[in-house]
């Protein structure tokens, strides 16, 4: 269970945030994964997920994402600012497998797009031309829907619902939780007008996603202006802790889990912070000084380090491609 919110209406930087909420670690590594990687979508963690007609592609971006159990891209950006986002529902439904559209393991739903596409509108084509397939990991399955925006403040939602593809797009659908479908999420907006808050506003106090869709909206309609970049970042990642579910939170007979980290991303200049939720340090990663040359080594950084706070972009080191 997660929670992402996008600000696109600041004059300073388009900035999003989101927070992964999930009952044990998925594992996450931060990954600088370079332009001209030959994929094949239809693997994961070394097991065929799609044996007919898999998706492949070479990489025509370089991305830097936050990677899940091994097998996937749960969010990240890439060198276009282009931002994805992997978040949970159970009304999720891929539907029968077609083998006449290329297939592509959920995992890689979002690092598919990553690596092709610059702005939400070439990631919707691009998504037109393969089928998502259902993976499980951790005895978990890959029930998930998918919320992508740009440089320029472009927003879309995509999910499956009974095997078919429900699209929100447009500059409008900034926040996102997860249960119930989107259409549901927004019929809030309906009931209550968070575009002009006020101190006497009632707003939900739970951590189930209803209430987190409701409180992100309303702060996020409270939002200043940011003086500086800093200003944005430590804005949009108020929000996201705002949004976040505390340790011990007894909800996991819900669905309602603890947060596991928490990130925020300047699309514009391409800086990606990650606060983990048991560490008491903010670290963020330049993309623009990674090297993601065609032929450069995959590099990784294990965030899970008490030492790292700050500006950790040269501490990533040559790694093994993870997919």
């Amino acid at each position: 269970m997660c929670t992402r919110i996008l600000w696109n209406c600041s004059s300073h930087a388009v900035m999003t945030g989101r927070t992964m909420d999930w009952p044990e670690s998925t594992r996450p590594v931060l990954t600088a994964l370079p332009r001209g990687m030959a994929r094949n979508g239809g693997m994961a963690g070394g097991e065929t997920i799609v044996t007919e007609n898999p998706a492949r592609w070479t990489s025509v971006y370089g991305s830097l994402v936050t990677t899940a159990y091994g097998i996937g891209t749960s969010d990240g950006i890439n060198e276009k600012g282009l931002g994805i986002h992997m978040l949970f529902l159970n009304a999720t439904d891929f539907g029968i497998r077609n083998t006449d559209l290329p297939g592509l393991q959920a995992g890689l739903w979002g690092q598919y797009l990553l690596d092709n596409a610059a702005t939400v509108a070439e990631a919707l084509d691009l998504l037109a031309a393969v089928q998502i397939v259902m993976v499980e990991t951790n005895g978990h399955r890959a029930n998930l829907h998918l919320a992508i925006e740009d440089a320029d403040g472009d927003s879309a939602i995509v999910e499956y619902i009974e095997g078919e593809p429900v699209v929100h797009h447009g500059r409008d659908f900034v926040i996102m939780t997860n249960d119930p479908a989107y259409d549901a999420q927004l019929a809030i907006l309906e009931t209550e007008d968070f575009s002009h808050p006020a101190s006497n506003m009632p707003l939900p106090g739970n951590v189930n996603p209803i209430d987190r869709f409701a409180r992100a909206a309303y702060f996020l309609s409270l939002l200043p202006d940011p003086e500086s970049e800093r200003e944005a970042a430590a804005s949009i990642l108020a929000i996201a802790r705002n949004a976040s579910v505390p340790f011990g939170a007894p909800y996991k007979g819900f669905g309602i889990y603890s947060t596991e980290y928490r990130t925020a991303t300047n699309l514009n200049d391409q800086r990606y912070y990650f606060e983990l939720s048991n560490s008491p340090n903010v670290i963020w990663v330049e993309l623009t000084a990674l090297d993601l040359d065609a032929d450069s080594p995959v590099q990784t950084l294990d965030p899970d380090n008490i030492e790292l706070s700050g500006n950790v972009t040269s501490r990533f080191t040559p790694a093994a491609a993870p997919f």
